[in-house]
This record gives C-alpha cells, structure tokens and sequence, in this order.
C-alpha cells in the first residue's frame, strides 16, 4: 500500500503532538499499551517509534486493518504490533502484560452500550495502577464547549442515532464503577479533552 492509497485524517495529523505530549511522561514506566480503535493508523505510526520502552498494540475492526497496515508498513518500529480485531462488545482482554490503554475519538463513534464494555473490558484487564487514556470531545453539565463541538453533535446524530459527543460525568462514572480513578482532565486544542485514569489498587 502505497502512500497515497493510505487512509489519512487531518484530525489526527494536528493533535498527535499535542496529545503526544502528555502521554509520553505518564507512559515512562509502561510496558505494553493497547490502542482501543486504531483508525487509519496514524498516532500509531508516530506515537510507537518514540515511546521504544512499550509495545504499541494495535487493533480495530477489520475492516480497517489493511489502512492500519499500510500506515505500519510504510513507518514500521521494531515495537508496533500489527492489529488484532478487537470489538468492544464481547472482546477478551488480549494479553496480561498490557498495562496501559489509548484509545481516541472512538467515545462518541460506539454505541453507549459498547463504551460501556469498553470501561468493562478496560478495568477487567489493566494491573493496578495501569493507566487508560481517552482523548475526543465532551459536554460538561450538558453543555458544549464549543458552537463546532454541537453542530458536530447533531451530525454525529443524524448520521446514526446511537453517536454522539457524551456528557463527562456520564462517562466518568463507568470509570467509577470499574475501579478507574480520574487523575487528569486535560483540555487540548480544537475543543477535545483527553481523559486520563488509573486503575485503583
């Protein structure tokens, strides 16, 4: 797969810095991250060469995995792993050794009841004190933080009825219920948050 045939997001290409930025110091000390819903591939492909102490798993639908191979193909890092299928709903934790998960703009994109199995999937696997990361937009007391975060919104919406940007306290409270205590709520440009939680011990 050539450059050109690869799937590319602008989106991703502007925040992998800024989100890089954070997760890099919190990640010193992991060993193995599971990226929940890899996309095209991209944060991947510039995360995982930088971060050499970890493996970067990652994984999707399969119907994206050959956009996700090309990205590692053409950026391959002796510790980036090629995806697995992983769907949040019924998925088995896939190695014991991972103690560290990302997953981005993938909250508003499933279906509540899959976050739901995601958080369930998350805390049933992380060791304590691993780390679960989610960066992508969320309301605040019901409220948008942005005119774009609602117009989103309402796209999200009218293309599939179970999308949407979700509320944080919603989202904060599965984390509760599965042993995973918020440490950071960073705000990050293009109004999106990234979420960062520790499994108690």
């Amino acid at each position: 797969m050539t450059y050109r045939d690869k799937p590319f997001s602008q989106a991703c290409e502007n925040n992998k810095a800024p989100i890089f930025a954070l997760l890099a110091p919190l990640l010193q000390d992991k060993t193995h991250l599971l990226e929940i819903g890899s996309g095209t591939g991209q944060h991947a492909a510039w995360f995982a060469p930088q971060l050499p102490q970890l493996i970067w798993q990652t994984s999707d639908l399969l119907e994206n995995h050959p956009g996700i191979l090309g990205w590692l193909e053409d950026y391959p890092a002796a510790n980036l792993r090629a995806p697995i299928e992983l769907n949040a709903a019924g998925a088995e934790w896939p190695d014991d050794s991972i103690d560290a998960v990302y997953t981005a703009n993938t909250a508003h994109i499933m279906a509540w009841h899959d976050v739901e199995a995601m958080f369930h999937l998350v805390s049933s696997g992380l060791p304590p004190n691993g780390v679960f990361c989610l960066y992508g937009p969320m309301k605040y007391a019901g409220e948008h933080s942005s005119e774009s975060n609602r117009l989103f919104d309402l796209k999200l919406r009218e293309r599939a009825a179970h999308r949407g940007i979700r509320e944080f306290h919603e989202i904060n409270q599965l984390a509760l219920n599965s042993s995973l205590i918020l440490l950071d709520d960073h705000a990050m440009p293009a109004n999106n948050r990234l979420l960062i939680w520790q499994k108690s011990i």
